[in-house]
């Protein structure tokens, strides 16, 4: 996996995505690799290159605990001003080498930075055997050494994380979050470190949205779904607030009915064995899944 972020992804990647990453621009990609496209009359997964969204990341902070949002801030402009953000993000937009990130056991007794994390959101959070990897898992790695701390991973359901923050059972939430209010009734937010949208994929024989050229017109079409209409997304996202409706976010929702998946994966997979129509995910993510996916039919 860790191969596949490194190479096959960089031509559908890097012109949107690095801007992202560094705080400016949109996450607009090619549509060349993300196609779908098979000879073989395969289908496959095609990623439609238009943001449904706009949206902003950042990482949440135990309530509890002001000065670790102090220095997690300061610790966040630094990585931008000094373009570590951007050499982290070339590692898996631009064809760089990811660095593997290890997990220490939890121990009351240490001095430790306990991190909430959900491992099954390529390319911020994955693992490779018993690493981590990621964009997130990275600054992670770099922020307990920053504040001269022991890391630990703790892997769980994306849902579970910002709530085992607010439990005091980690100290900060670091899992491609995107700020809103009702997570911050359970977390404060740091400063936002990544620009991220939503988008749509489709089966590579759908050519529903082939002539469209926004938003407006992706979602118009869209709201032509009925109740008999699926759509997959990872359970806790942005892309589950899209379909489901989010006053806070200012989703209206679809009329489609929205079916959760543990991970966007699974929701792609469904949705080439035939059982759901479309998925919603973040944008990075839905590239590298369509890219992993289409590799291996």
């Amino acid at each position: 996996m860790k191969k596949l972020l490194a190479t096959g992804l960089t031509a559908a990647l890097l012109t949107g995505l690095l801007a992202g990453c560094g705080g400016s621009g949109n996450n607009e990609t090619t549509g060349s690799d993300n196609s779908g496209s098979d000879n073989s009359g395969v289908v496959t997964a095609k990623v439609i290159d238009i943001d449904l969204t706009s949206e902003e990341y950042a990482f949440g902070v135990d309530k509890e605990q002001p000065e670790l949002l102090e220095q997690v801030n300061t610790f966040v402009n630094k990585i931008k001003e000094d373009g570590t953000l951007d050499e982290i993000c070339d590692k898996y937009f631009g064809g760089g080498e990811p660095s593997a990130v290890k997990s220490a056991q939890l121990d009351d007794s240490k001095d430790q930075l306990v991190v909430a994390t959900n491992a099954a959101f390529e390319p911020f959070e994955y693992t490779e055997g018993e690493d981590y990897y990621g964009i997130d898992m990275e600054i992670a790695s770099l922020l307990a050494e920053e504040l001269g701390k022991e890391l630990v991973i703790q892997n769980m359901d994306f849902d579970a994380v910002c709530l085992s923050v607010s439990q005091q059972k980690c100290d900060i939430a670091m899992a491609g979050l995107t700020i809103s209010e009702d997570r911050k009734e359970y977390v404060t937010f740091t400063d936002p470190y990544y620009e991220a949208s939503q988008r749509l994929i489709v089966p590579s024989n759908d050519t529903t949205f082939d002539d469209c050229t926004d938003a407006d017109s992706v979602a118009a079409l869209l709201n032509e779904l009925t109740s008999s209409d699926i759509i997959g997304v990872q359970q806790g996202t942005t892309g589950n607030s899209y379909v489901e409706g989010s006053e806070d976010l200012g989703f209206p929702g679809l009329p489609a009915t929205c079916q959760t998946y543990k991970s966007g994966s699974l929701a792609v997979q469904d949705m080439l064995n035939g059982n759901i129509k479309y998925v919603i995910i973040d944008a990075a993510p839905a590239a590298a899944i369509a890219e992993s996916i289409n590799e291996m039919r």
